[in-house]
């Protein structure tokens, strides 16, 4: 996969993130919010920890999302966070961004079906 393409994977992935950060954060953190921002200082926190890890993706090329990835490189605590963030964000997404929400659903379903095939075969 060319750079570009990757460089290009990377944002668009970072940004689906961050709008579910923001979904997340303008839910559950109301009172948090400081004036003319998104999100509060604690999902701006999770936001940049996402951004670095991310970037530095060894696996961008090639992988899918980071729940169907076979190594996982969020730190416990934030982990627990995204997760947290997924679950509340995923099911609202398809209200808020559905083109995201359905586009993530069909490449969820063909990378589960691509993971199976393989073991399948060895």
């Amino acid at each position: 996969m060319p750079k570009e393409q990757i460089l290009e994977k990377r944002e668009k992935e970072f940004a689906v993130v961050s709008l579910m950060i923001e979904l997340y954060c303008k839910g559950n953190h109301k009172e948090k919010n400081v004036k003319f921002t998104s999100i509060c200082p604690e999902c701006a926190e999770l936001n940049e920890y996402v951004y670095k890890r991310i970037q530095n993706c060894p696996f961008m090329e090639t992988k899918t999302f980071c729940n169907l990835c076979k190594v996982h490189c969020y730190k416990t605590e934030q982990r627990e966070k995204i997760k947290m963030v997924m679950r509340y964000s995923g099911p609202r997404m398809l209200f808020h961004h559905p083109v995201l929400a359905i586009k993530h659903l069909v490449l969820t379903i063909k990378e589960k079906n691509r993971q199976k095939k393989n073991s399948e075969e060895k």
